[in-house]
């Protein structure tokens, strides 16, 4: 057995994947980025601008909205080629997790699961994205904490992922937390 069948067998198959229901209405897709499987896996994420309009200065995979006729799977690569310079033959997709709906923007958001190479260079989209960041599974487990934020006047407490000084919550906190789950099954 190689050592990605563990992995794929955790993770749900696209189709399966796309069949669950969720909250939203707007339907995007991100990459997942797993480098290092299996003896040191981590997780690749994005850091977006801080002069952003929408989700300015966030830590989240590269994804984003479905254009018309795109299957999600390649609205995910072609996003991860667009923002982090992650070509989709430098992908292996190898399953998906459940869709997650986000309340304030209505998005359904469909996350796919890629092995990467560990000695990629990433070429940050100087329009969106300020830094690529890569923290381990062992980081991400340590950083996981229930906190309060306030959020648009309003408190909320949410998963949480703080790693060094980067903050993960929301849409992609439950997404990481979804595959950690995954991971340790």
């Amino acid at each position: 057995m190689s050592s990605r069948e563990p992995l794929r067998a955790a993770l749900l198959s696209p189709e399966r994947a796309a069949a669950i229901d969720a909250h939203g209405r707007i339907e995007a897709a991100v990459l997942v980025p797993l480098f290092g499987h299996p003896e040191r896996p981590g997780v690749v994420f994005t850091e977006r601008r801080a002069d952003l309009r929408r989700h300015a200065g966030e830590i989240s995979f590269p994804g984003g909205r479905r254009d018309d006729g795109e299957d999600l799977m390649t609205t995910a690569l072609r996003e991860a080629d667009e923002e982090i310079g992650l070509a989709a033959d430098q992908v292996e997709v190898i399953g998906a997790l459940p869709p997650i709906g986000t309340f304030i923007t209505n998005y359904k958001v469909h996350p796919f699961v890629g092995l990467i190479g560990d000695d990629l260079r990433f070429e940050p989209n100087p329009a969106e994205v300020e830094t690529v960041l890569a923290f381990t599974v062992d980081e991400l487990r340590d950083g996981f904490a229930m906190r309060r934020l306030v959020r648009h006047g309003v408190p909320i407490r949410t998963p949480t992922y703080l790693v060094r000084e980067h903050l993960i919550w929301g849409a992609t906190a439950r997404i990481l937390g979804e595959l950690l789950d995954r991971l340790e099954a």
